[in-house]
């Protein structure tokens, strides 16, 4: 799934994006890890990978989407 990068704390190396109908999903520390990034900046567009549906989805994975 595609999504746009919205905020980003390097410290905790975590933050949020928003897929492509506006909703934020928050991502912890073990997906952006997952996704084997350094750095992510707002705006960027990523490729996710969530596990669970409604309130219960999480994100698992958050890397930079290429073509």
């Amino acid at each position: 799934m595609q999504a746009t990068a919205y905020t980003y704390d390097p410290d905790s190396r975590s933050g949020q994006v928003l897929l492509d109908d506006g909703t934020p999903v928050p991502f912890d520390a073990p997906a952006f890890d997952a996704g084997g990034l350094l750095l992510l900046r707002p705006g960027q567009r990523v490729r996710i990978e969530t596990e669970g549906e409604g309130e219960a989805r999480r994100i698992t994975l958050v890397t930079l989407q290429t073509f």
